[in-house]
């Protein structure tokens, strides 16, 4: 079957800076982002903001527009083998990368041969190791053949990560080199990295989509602290910040020059239990935790409003989504099914969050004192990235995984159900390997999964998926907690930036006045 895709708005990306400039060129644009950047090159990058920074310099195959729909960008059209193991895809002409090399499938090919070989040890080799071989058939067409079916797999070349980097630049800068030295087909050149202080690219005047990109350069700053980014875009140091705190929500709204913006989103959080361990292993006392929580009130709490409760087990926005809730705040329930599973006086332990920054904190501490109400006593950790890896996701033996309730959130970024699920709640996902803290099991939604990935028939994906979405939903691995919404700030002169539903960006037409 043939899938031609409407013509791609590529990005014309948007954010830049002044650097150590007196004041802002015409077209020269700055963003202010929450945290610095791991690496230039997205097949090794798992932050989402690095992979979004590339956007500037780099595309891939396909991509998502601001909704998440999934749209052509160097490809023109693909085509699937009925048994699912054979994608063709048909390439755009007339491309050049930034060194003035041709985009053509060989250099696809380059790109899905390192990416694939193991040796290479990038993070992003578990999302395309299906690739069996990587093949050109002529100039402008390429064939991928796969290990196995895998339905999905045009949504996997729609990530972030899968971007076409210069094969000259592969093989003058090696594997890790990249890091440094991106060189791509996007609107914009990179100029340099100060890792602490900025990332600054300028327009390609050699860019392959006519009028575009409109500003001239573009910087992003990492500004870590909340307040100062706040401060950034109130004295026009900075044209776009996000995230804005949710605190400082009210302050910027009224600043005449500046506009704020909520979007929806994917991001899912949610509070996984050890499944495996007592007291998390009765489906009474899961469900109990579910009834214990007002989700309402924690998206007024934490998120200020800016969230909604968890209609399911998969965020709307997200292809295949099925909504099933939000489930009800009933307390009282609550303390019958804890009763019902032999801890009429609730129990005690530990509640360790993913993250330290305020609003985390926020949420589990209001957690925590939902959860006392009816019962339960909560010692509570909020983890920075090493206590993360080291604490949950290093974790060898289920036996003695050490975590039992974990706040954390998650958001597809294939825009697809398969990555909402299959890293968080497959049994083959348990640390390790993957990121399945509730060591939740169960037979029937591996199957469900594994038959999804294995047809290519939408109806039948859509019916497999929704079941498993109700399976899981009433086994209750987690608390199904709030989406959040996505809270950016701009300045009135710039237009045509948005954060996506997975919190990456999308600046097709961005322009500033």
């Amino acid at each position: 079957m043939k899938h031609t895709l409407a013509p791609f708005a590529v990005a014309a990306l948007a954010l830049g800076a002044t650097l150590a400039t007196p004041a802002f060129a015409a077209k020269d644009v700055v963003a202010a982002v929450q945290s610095t950047f791991t690496t230039m090159d997205p097949y090794d990058a798992n932050d989402t903001l690095s992979q979004a920074v590339a956007k500037s310099f780099y595309q891939g195959l396909f991509g998502f527009d601001r909704n998440m729909k999934m749209v052509p960008v160097l490809a023109e059209s693909y085509t699937a083998s009925k048994d699912g193991l054979t994608y063709t895809v048909k390439l755009k002409k007339g491309i050049k990368f930034h060194d003035g090399t041709d985009f053509n499938a060989e250099a696809v090919k380059a790109n899905f041969d390192r990416v694939t070989n193991p040796d290479n040890k990038l993070k992003r080799y578990v999302l395309y190791k299906n690739i069996e071989k990587t093949e050109v058939v002529d100039p402008t067409t390429v064939k991928f053949t796969l290990h196995e079916p895998f339905s999905p797999f045009i949504n996997s070349l729609a990530h972030p990560s899968a971007v076409i980097i210069s094969p000259a630049a592969i093989k003058e800068f090696g594997s890790k080199g990249l890091a440094q030295h991106p060189v791509g087909t996007g609107p914009f050149k990179f100029v340099e990295w100060k890792p602490t202080d900025y990332v600054k690219v300028a327009k390609f005047d050699g860019y392959w989509r006519k009028g575009f990109p409109k500003v001239d350069t573009i910087t992003w700053r990492p500004v870590v602290d909340n307040n100062s980014r706040a401060a950034m875009m109130q004295t026009g140091e900075a044209h776009f910040t996000y995230p804005v705190p949710y605190e400082q929500a009210e302050v910027l709204k009224t600043k005449p020059e500046l506009q704020l913006v909520a979007a929806p989103s994917i991001v899912h959080r949610y509070l996984s239990m050890n499944t495996t361990q007592k007291p998390f292993d009765n489906v009474k006392v899961r469900e109990a935790i579910n009834y214990a929580i007002n989700k309402q009130a924690l998206a007024k709490v934490a998120f200020s409003g800016y969230a909604i409760p968890a209609e399911g087990v998969v965020p709307h926005g997200v292809e295949y989504a099925a909504k099933l809730g939000p489930w009800p705040y009933d307390p009282n329930k609550a303390k019958q099914l804890l009763k019902e599973a032999g801890y009429p006086n609730g129990f005690e332990t530990t509640l360790w969050s993913a993250y330290n920054y305020s609003t985390a904190q926020k949420v589990i501490q209001f957690l925590q004192q939902q959860l006392q109400q009816v019962g339960i006593k909560t010692t509570l950790l909020a983890m920075d990235a090493s206590q993360r890896v080291e604490k949950v996701e290093s974790a060898q033996d289920p036996a003695t995984a050490p975590v039992r309730l974990y706040y954390v959130g998650w958001s597809s970024s294939t825009g697809e159900a398969d990555w909402a699920l299959r890293p968080l709640l497959e049994s083959g996902s348990i640390p390790p390997k993957l990121f399945n803290t509730a060591y939740y099991k169960n037979a029937e939604v591996d199957g469900d999964i594994q038959k999804a990935l294995n047809t290519t028939d939408s109806k039948e994906k859509a019916a497999l998926y929704t079941d498993a979405q109700k399976k899981i939903w009433a086994d209750a691995p987690w608390a199904f907690l709030v989406t959040e919404q996505l809270l950016s700030a701009s300045s009135k002169k710039l237009s045509g930036f948005y954060v996506m539903p997975d919190a990456s960006f999308n600046f097709d037409d961005v322009d500033l006045k």
